[in-house]
């Protein structure tokens, strides 16, 4: 069996808080840069980070599930966005929400089983005179209906 220090992904990461001098005041940093090499944050990387800084697991995974762009579980390729700020909810987001839940078949919070998209929410994107709006990856789109936000899909499918 494999073991943590066998996988190159996790000599990576041990040079990463080799770097930072594998102090537990690094933690935020080498946090950042796993998800870089494995995709997200799964228990058994925690506990190797916990481990290599000679934390307690639980400040680990306090900090990565109290940060929302630490993720525990794996993402897709592109994370699609939509506000459910005031001006967007009033303007059919909610409606928008929906329609991306049946049409990719998952819940917020969750990816597709192809691993192409992870469906979020957000309470403001700042784009409210664009409403109702959704971001896919950094690109924006506003003045959506959940028509055109099925065919906006298409573009990164």
């Amino acid at each position: 069996m494999e073991t943590c220090t066998d996988n190159v992904l996790y000599r990576r990461l041990d040079a990463v808080m080799d770097q930072y001098g594998r102090s537990p005041d690094s933690l935020i940093q080498v946090l950042h840069q796993a998800p870089e090499l494995f995709g997200y944050l799964p228990d058994e990387v925690q506990r190797f980070v916990a481990r290599g800084l000679k934390l307690p697991i639980s400040k680990v995974y306090g900090v990565v599930t109290f940060y929302s762009f630490f993720t525990t579980v794996p993402k897709g390729k592109h994370t699609i966005m939509v506000c459910l700020g005031t001006a967007c909810y009033v303007k059919g987001a909610e409606r928008i929400l929906q329609r991306l839940k049946k049409e990719l078949d998952v819940d917020l919070g969750q990816t597709t089983r192809d691993h192409l998209f992870t469906l979020t929410a957000a309470r403001c994107v700042g784009a409210c005179g664009l409403a109702p709006v959704a971001m896919i990856g950094d690109d924006v789109y506003g003045k959506l209906t959940p028509d055109k936000m099925v065919k906006t899909l298409k573009k990164y499918r």
